[in-house]
């Protein structure tokens, strides 16, 4: 028996509606590139943006977006009557409410994020009229009831509770049981992310090479950082060694780095093979295997790979600590996590507690964590996350191994200042 629907959404999208709530265009998702100039000129008005929004306006973000289309497509912009993104499209067409939530506002680099309000001031430097931005909501607050319509095409009763839902990465966020602060999370997909609840002692800081959005759960934030090349860098390798066609890749890659020790024999790894983001914010950074010696094989370059992603997930997290948030232990999760060995060797360099989550699709489950709060199935968000969230024994830093870490730590952040000149010139 459903009792309430909630969502997880892709963040950052641009969905455009006219006077009758149809979509005018196609949804301009995070992924649309056009607008580089506009991101900068933005910047240029406000330079002090990421005081008020938690991030400097990025390409895809929806503020981008929409000060291209003030500047591309005027008539586009006319025609418009309400900007949402994806997932309060699909919450419109079950309800017929029209809005957003907390968190998915953030996301678009126009809320003032520090009172929950859109920022007169960041859509004015937009060409961006207020009366278009939607009302926003908490995420688990109920918005609405299953339309007639959308029941029969969904199969489901009409009348059930429908709340705001909210973006995917406090969604899986909330899946993982990080709700307060002490508890972040690391990732390592084809990227890597670490997010870091939020709740200052006084003043909220900002830091231009992070995002600081307003969190799913009422009067929290969270900070994010990410890498572009984590889980992506092993599978680079794992092609230019010759085994992109073997089923049991990575688990060798992962078998013959664990042979190898720490420090990987005196090699290190930059994992700049798409540029960087956190914390360089650099398009032309690149890659670099550092220290490279006629006895290194492929298990050197497997460990190197690994302790290089784990380095740069390490400065993510310094800088995310800087602004006041804590972190006493990490969940582990993306396809890096499978790794035995990447989770120990993630373990010694960050020096925190590493567990993975024994739930699967955390996102969808914090998504219906959202509902159930918001249907009175439970009080709040942490009082659900504490009766649901289960872990797998941490991985505990190994004292040797973390001592090692941290001096290879300060080689490594020297390397990019060092190269960056070298970078640049090979870049362009």
């Amino acid at each position: 028996r459903i009792v309430g629907i909630s969502f997880s959404g892709q963040m950052h999208g641009t969905v455009l509606l006219d006077a009758h709530h149809k979509p005018v265009h196609r949804a301009i998702i995070w992924a649309d590139g056009r607008a580089t100039n506009e991101s900068e000129t933005l910047l240029t008005k406000v330079p002090y943006w990421a005081q008020i929004a938690g991030t400097d306006p990025a390409v895809g973000f929806q503020i981008v977006t929409l000060a291209w289309l003030a500047q591309h497509n005027v008539p586009l912009l006319k025609q418009t009557h309400c900007v949402i993104l994806p997932k309060d499209y699909v919450r419109f067409r079950m309800t017929g409410e029209v809005s957003t939530d907390i968190s998915d506002a953030a996301s678009t680099g126009a809320l003032n994020i520090r009172t929950g309000k859109w920022s007169d001031e960041l859509l004015a430097a937009a060409g961006v009229d207020m009366p278009i931005m939607p009302t926003i909501h908490l995420s688990a607050q109920v918005v609405g009831t299953l339309r007639l319509e959308a029941a029969i095409e969904l199969g489901l009763p009409a009348g059930i509770p429908v709340v705001a839902g909210c973006a995917d990465q406090p969604a899986q966020a909330i899946g993982s049981g990080l709700v307060t602060p002490g508890i972040g999370s690391v990732t390592i997909g084809t990227g890597g992310q670490v997010f870091v609840p939020y709740r200052p002692e006084s003043t909220l800081q900002t830091d231009t090479r992070l995002h600081v959005f307003n969190h799913a759960v009422p009067n929290t934030w969270y900070v994010l950082g990410a890498i572009l090349a984590a889980g992506s860098a092993l599978g680079w390798l794992r092609n230019l060694t010759g085994l992109q066609n073997r089923a049991d890749a990575y688990e060798t890659l992962s078998y013959e780095a664990s042979q190898v020790k720490v420090g990987a024999d005196g090699l290190l790894f930059l994992p700049y093979l798409f540029g960087e983001r956190t914390p360089h914010m650099d398009a032309l950074a690149s890659g670099a295997f550092f220290g490279l010696r006629y006895h290194h094989g492929r298990g050197h370059l497997a460990r190197a790979v690994m302790e290089g992603v784990s380095f740069a997930l390490r400065e993510v997290l310094t800088i995310s600590l800087t602004l006041g948030a804590q972190v006493d232990e990490l969940v582990i999760a993306g396809g890096g996590a499978q790794s035995k060995v990447w989770r120990q060797i993630l373990t010694d360099v960050l020096g925190v507690p590493l567990k993975r989550s024994q739930h699967s699709e955390q996102a969808s489950l914090g998504a219906a964590i959202l509902a159930g709060v918001g249907v009175g199935v439970y009080p709040d968000v942490a009082t659900a996350c504490a009766s649901i969230s289960a872990y797998d024994t941490p991985n505990q830093p190994n004292t040797d191994a973390k001592t090692r870490y941290d001096d290879l730590f300060v080689t490594y952040q020297n390397l990019y200042p060092t190269l960056k000149e070298t970078m640049h010139s090979l870049a362009r």
